[in-house]
Formats: C-alpha cells, structure tokens, sequence
C-alpha cells in the first residue's frame, strides 16, 4: 500500500486498474505457526490490531510470554458482567411520575423501566459513554475490540429503538458471545431487544409478515450475498413467516411470543435449501422451535456460512483486501476449522493470530485506525488521566467528550450509520480508508493537538496527555535518540528513517543544537529536581512539541 500517496488523497500510479479492492498486497504466507522474532514490533502489532493501543505495561507483560501464550491470554475473556452504567444525568424535563426520576445520580438505571423519552435519551448517551468507558479500561484481553466486532456486524442504532436498556442488554449480549458459539449468537441476536424493534422484529405477524430481519439475517450476518447460487426472493419472505410471533413487552423490556400472531403454516424454501420445508406449529413454543429448524437450515450452508464470517473476520484484524492467495492460504482453511469446531469463534482467531500471515511484514501497519482506534488508543498509550469513577458526573464528561469525537470522526458507538454497519469494513474500494477525508482527518489532528495541549476542560477538570509522564514511562528517556525510538515503539507501526529521526531529535528534543548533552543535561537536572517549575518547563515545553509533531504525522494513523 502507498500509505504516503493515500494520505495525499492520490490514488497510487503503480497500482494496476484491473486490480480488485484497488490493489493487492501479494502476500503469500498462510496459517503455520509464526516462528519468527517475538519483540517489541510483533507484540506491538499483536496487541494494535486486538485492543485499543498498546500501552507500555502491557507490551511489557506480553513480550515476558511466548507468542503463543501472548494469544492464548488475550484470547481468555471472562464472562463476568462488569459494573453497569449509572445515571449521571438530572431529571430536567423527566416526567416525576417516570421510575427514573426517583433514581439517584450515581445509582444504576438498568433494571429500572422508563419510558420517558427524555429519560431514555439521556440513557443511550450514559451507556455509550459507559462502553467508551469499558474500551479505555479494558482488561488484558480482546474482549473489548471483540463486542464492537460483532456490534458492527450485528449492526443496530440506538438512535432508531431510542431506549437505554435495549442497547446495556445489546451490549451484554455480544459480551457473552463474543468468544463463544456463532450459532448461538445469531439465536440470541434474533430475539435481541434492540434487533427486534430496529428491525421490525416486533412487528412481524401472520397478516402482515415483515421481511426486515428474515432479509438481513441471511445477506448480511450468515450468508452474505456473493454466493452463486444463493437464497432468493421467497427464502426472505418463507424466513419472515418463520419469524412472525415474537413480540416486545414494552412496560416490561421483556420479549415473548405471541402464538395468536404466529402463522402456522409449512414455510416452504427455494432449491438453495435443498427444497426444506419447516413445519408449521401452533404450540406455546412454536417460535422457538421454527427458530431452530431456520437456523439449522441456515447453518446446513456450511462453507458459505464459515466464508463469509471468516472474511469479516479478516478484514477486521488483518486487512481488508482479500487476494487470491490468502482465500487458499488463509480464508478456506479457518473456515474449515470454523466448521470443525461446530461454529466456535476462538479457534478460529486463535490459529489466525499465531500465524504466520498474521505477523507478516505485509499484514503490520496497513491499517487505517479506526476513529475508537485512535481516540481510545491515544487515551490508553499516554495514560490519560480520568476523573474518579465515583465522581459520576465529571467522570462521564469526559468519556462522552471522548465519545462525541468518536461520532464526529463517523464512528458512534451505539449508532452505525445503517444495518451494514461502518462502510470500512464492507464499502469496495475504499474499505478502511473511508475513515480518512478531508473533514475527518483535521478533526483527529484537532483532538490530539487539543490532549498534547491545553487539554479539555469541563467543570474545572482537565483531560489531557502528561508528556513528562508519558516519557519517565519508556526505559532510557535521557538518551534522545532512545527516547524518540522507544517513543515511536508504541506509538507507530511503521518506521521512519534515520534521517527523519535524527531531524526530529535536532529540532525539538535538542532545539536546533547538535549535542545530544543539550537534552541529556535538561532532563537530568528536571530529574535531580522535579518540584523545580522552571527545569520541568525546560522539558515539557520539548516533550509536548515532540509528541504533537508524531501525531501529526500520517504514520500515526496506522495500526
């Protein structure tokens, strides 16, 4: 990839027109076990693509394992539920008869019923900050990085179901999935709170079946739509009939079936599905068990199945071309092992996360960053400091303030711009490379300038980047030239020249002299006195020019 012609917003001239996705990276090496060095470049790459950003303790703590440790650890996601959202909001314009309005600040909403909209409202923004919350404390393990995966597969907007225990419930749903059974996940998806009224799930009856979901359920979280042959036409509307029944409790939050709506009769299926008839019922547990019978149906594709998440897969964590090497070396062969383990999702990204295609220097910094990528990873690396979680208030403050940049860089947690979700992970040519325009790039320059700077202030607290912290942080700060590499470490993932290192060195950390003593000395005497407010100045005034200049660059762009 021509990172450097991209960032100029030119297409690359040797790339040739006939090539898909537009270019190929001609990468040749598939799934056996990555044999290679294990340093701070592989760990860093390994921890970049399945968390938000490396911090410095954790590329520490995962280069003191092996590699296959390193990913059988990150791999390992507790089932536990975490501490729910609170209210963190008044009860200006809520109804005083509403449940929420006797709920104190600081005490949680999510096993309260509200329905008033206002309530509801400042709910999603005090669950979308509390899962911006979750991202930047994030335990040692892709956990995390796997609940947006599938959030953006699963998509659903909260801006359409507008209440805030649909989307904690969301949330919990792809936690206890995320590294479990596919199957099931598409089960429990079916019958979500927030996928049944996004797409029109409650309103699927016998009289007037509603295609939405039975449509989106095969094209675009089993199926997809590439295969040839594929379902048709019919197999949508059979699919809805199956589906019709299930109904949303809304003083309750609750879903049930509705047998009076269901339609009992045989739902017929095209050629594709071998002609499959799935019977009509009329019992109690005639939806879950015409649930089953569709997904069994479904699932009986089991190379079109194993495919198509594989790939989705792929474009997530790896890259998002897909040439035709790595569909023989890569794709097949994980969804085979998809289908071996009976739809398990942690086989799969193990073998692809110890392999060699993985670590290959061809998969390491082709990535745009994300907008969570890059605002969360910025917060983590640097060890933003938060306000107190017990500090309710001022401490969703700023994780909506991080949360808000999230949306104005295009990518809202809670609310992708449609059931497809995020276009860089589906949208041909471009894929990753939407995240990059002429609006949203200045945006994330303006936010890292902002934390390197004056920070953000709200209510009398500041977040913002500490460099001189940051800096006491890497092993060997007094030597410029290990400060700047060791530095560039954790915040690149590809390298620059010598010369562009050393220009970097003369010009801030030496400001304009050739000695490296003139930073050597400056830091030893903060160091030997660090109350002393005219040394500290010395070198925070070097530091934060320093760290503004790399993230401005392209490079810092790339995960």
């Amino acid at each position: 990839m021509d990172r450097r012609a991209f960032f100029a917003l030119k297409p690359a001239s040797n790339i040739p027109a006939e090539a898909p996705f537009g270019g190929l990276r001609q990468i040749t090496t598939g799934l056996n076990t990555y044999a290679g060095t294990w340093s701070t470049n592989e760990v860093t790459h390994l921890l970049k693509r399945t968390m938000f950003g490396a911090r410095k303790e954790d590329i520490d703590h995962f280069k003191s394992l092996s590699m296959s440790q390193a990913v059988d650890e990150l791999l390992n996601v507790p089932v536990t539920t975490p501490a729910p959202p609170v209210k963190n909001y008044t009860n200006e314009d809520i109804n005083p008869a509403d449940p929420d309005y006797a709920i104190p600040v600081g005490s949680t909403w999510v096993n309260t019923h509200s329905g008033d909209g206002q309530a509801n409202f400042n709910r999603v923004l005090s669950w979308k900050d509390w899962w911006v919350g979750r991202m930047i404390n994030q335990e040692r393990n892709i956990g995390e990085k796997m609940i947006l995966f599938w959030h953006n597969h699963f998509a659903t907007e909260a801006s359409t179901y507008q209440t805030g225990i649909y989307g904690y419930r969301h949330y919990l749903l792809l936690k206890q999935f995320a590294m479990g059974n596919f199957k099931q996940l598409v089960r429990g998806v079916t019958l979500d709170l927030a996928m049944l009224n996004y797409l029109n799930g409650q309103l699927n009856t016998d009289t007037a079946p509603d295609e939405n979901y039975a449509r989106e359920l095969q094209e675009l979280f089993t199926l997809g739509k590439e295969n040839n042959p594929n379902y048709q036409e019919p197999d949508v509307f059979a699919a809805a009939r199956v589906l019709t029944g299930w109904r949303i409790n809304e003083d309750t939050d609750t879903v049930f079936f509705d047998v009076t709506k269901h339609d009992k009769d045989p739902k017929k299926f095209s050629s594709f599905y071998n002609g499959t008839t799935i019977a009509g019922r009329s019992d109690a547990n005639a939806g879950n068990a015409e649930l089953d019978d569709l997904l069994n149906m479904i699932f009986a594709k089991q190379v079109e199945v194993s495919e198509f998440i594989v790939k989705k897969i792929y474009r997530f964590f790896v890259y998002y071309t897909i040439d035709a090497n790595t569909e023989t070396n890569v794709i097949k062969p994980l969804a085979q092992v998809f289908r071996n383990n009976n739809w398990e999702i942690k086989p799969v990204l193990s073998l692809l996360f110890k392999s060699e295609h993985f670590f290959d220097a061809l998969s390491q910094g082709c990535l745009i960053k994300s907008p969570l990528d890059l605002l969360v990873g910025l917060c983590r690396e640097f060890a933003v400091a938060f306000p107190a979680a017990s500090d309710t208030v001022n401490y969703y403050n700023m994780l909506g303030f991080v949360r808000f940049q999230a949306g104005e860089m295009q990518e809202d947690p809670g609310d992708p711009p449609g059931v497809s979700g995020w276009p860089a992970y589906y949208q041909i040519p471009q894929f990753h490379e939407t995240w990059i325009n002429s609006d949203t790039l200045p945006k994330r320059n303006i936010f890292s300038d902002m934390l390197i700077g004056m920070g953000y202030t709200r209510n009398g607290m500041i977040l913002s980047i500490d460099p001189i912290k940051f800096t006491e942080s890497l092993p060997n700060a007094v030597d410029p030239n290990a400060l700047i590499n060791d530095a560039l470490d954790i915040l690149y993932r590809v390298p620059i020249s010598a010369a562009s290192k050393a220009a970097i060195k003369k010009s801030i950390l030496l400001t304009g002299q050739t000695q490296d003593y003139y930073w050597s000395n400056a830091w030893n005497a903060y160091r030997a006195d660090p109350t002393n407010m005219t040394k500290k100045e010395v070198v925070f005034l070097r530091l934060k020019s320093l760290y503004k200049y790399l993230m401005n660059l392209a490079e810092y762009q790339l995960a």
